[in-house]
């Protein structure tokens, strides 16, 4: 069970599509905006542990299509937000991002976030610790689960928000965006050239 924990707090703490749009957003929008952006990360990781758990998931990822078109839709998600985040409050060009990405995003985002299907299945289907009920194993892994899950990425709002309430002049918060927004795109980048190694 230890073993488990430790792995669900190394899979998830590092840096990924979830935890890096969560402090991106808190950094560009704030607290409340952040939070209702966590909740809905919470429910899609959840909904996506259930996809695996049923083998839901595994049914469709089964199609080289389907993971085809999901991996392009994450990528081209990922850079929407990242360009969201970079833009927050600013008027450049044709973008203009006032509005904070909610629930519906977040939702959007872990349903179609690679990470978040490879962590789970990782999660689920290895670390076998109570051979008895296989129930009562999945019911304690999503309890320890989600017991890690919700203060990393509160605490990753924390660090964005803290970097928002500095009250930072605008080309300060807007390289702050910029540099939020990059680091998405990063994982962006080494998603694509590791589905590419892998193919």
């Amino acid at each position: 069970m230890l073993t488990f924990a430790a792995a669900v707090f190394f899979l998830i703490v590092t840096p990924g599509p979830g935890v890096l749009s969560t402090a991106g957003v808190g950094a560009a929008f704030g607290f409340r905006f952040g939070l209702r952006y966590v909740l809905g990360l919470f429910i899609g990781t959840n909904l996506v542990a259930l996809a695996v758990i049923t083998g839901l998931a595994a049914v469709v990822l089964s199609q080289p299509f389907i993971r085809t078109v999901l991996m392009v839709l994450s990528f081209s998600y990922l850079i929407y937000l990242a360009a969201r985040i970079a833009f927050a409050g600013s008027r450049i060009a044709f973008i203009e991002a006032q509005g904070a990405p909610g629930i519906g995003a977040a939702l959007l985002l872990q349903a179609i976030n690679p990470k978040a299907y490879a962590v789970n299945t990782a999660l689920f289907t290895g670390f076998a610790f109570y051979p008895q009920s296989l129930l009562v194993e999945t019911l304690t892994k999503l309890v320890i689960l989600n017991s890690i899950w919700i203060p990393i990425h509160l605490g990753w709002l924390y660090a964005g928000v803290s970097l928002h309430r500095l009250n930072l002049s605008e080309t300060a918060q807007r390289r702050i965006n910029f540099a939020m927004a990059a680091s998405m795109l990063a994982v962006v980048v080494l998603a694509v050239f590791s589905a590419a190694r892998a193919a």
